[in-house]
């Protein structure tokens, strides 16, 4: 099965979130999108973020009003087993260790792909891995990484929301 992962920590998750896991599971070679939630990611301001607990059950909540489609997405706490804090690359191993019958392809925002040399073990991922990348607007011009499989996903819906909008809002 094609397994997408697509992490983050969903602080809180939202619409937008929701609505791309969705157009990948219907537009897309993906079996099933797992949305994992990281219990710390490094590259964020860990005192900001919810109970771990509390945004899983949040994204649980989120998908089961989907209907048809809550079947091929997934909310995973497969991160929150792991060493802390949560490194892509080190989840994408376990996962390949503890579902060696899944074929994972990496989802992320192109806002991530333009500092995604700054991730541990990068280049790994991008050797190892398929990524699909959802197009952000606005996102600072980056010189396209080597990759095994980097996949723009064209078409997909513009989601003109973020987290931060939301936490900044209340």
């Amino acid at each position: 099965m094609k397994i997408g992962i697509y992490g983050g920590s969903f602080n809180p998750i939202h619409f937008g979130h929701i609505g791309l896991a969705k157009w990948v599971v219907e537009h897309t070679d993906i079996d099933q999108v797992w949305l994992m939630v990281s219990p710390y990611n490094p590259l964020k301001d860990s005192h900001i973020l919810a109970d771990e607990q509390l945004r899983f059950q949040q994204a649980t909540e989120a998908i089961q009003s989907l209907g048809e489609s809550a079947n091929r997405i997934v909310v995973s706490d497969f991160e929150f087993h792991l060493p802390r804090p949560s490194y892509t690359a080190n989840t994408l191993r376990a996962l390949t260790k503890a579902y060696p019958e899944h074929e994972f392809t990496l989802i992320i925002g192109e806002d991530n792909l333009s500092i995604f040399h700054r991730w541990r073990q990068s280049n790994y991922i991008l050797q190892h891995f398929r990524v699909m990348v959802y197009p952000r607007h606005g996102c600072a011009p980056y010189e396209m990484p080597h990759a095994k499989d980097l996949q723009l996903l064209h078409g997909a819906p513009y989601f003109d929301i973020s987290s931060t909008e939301i936490r900044n809002s209340k």
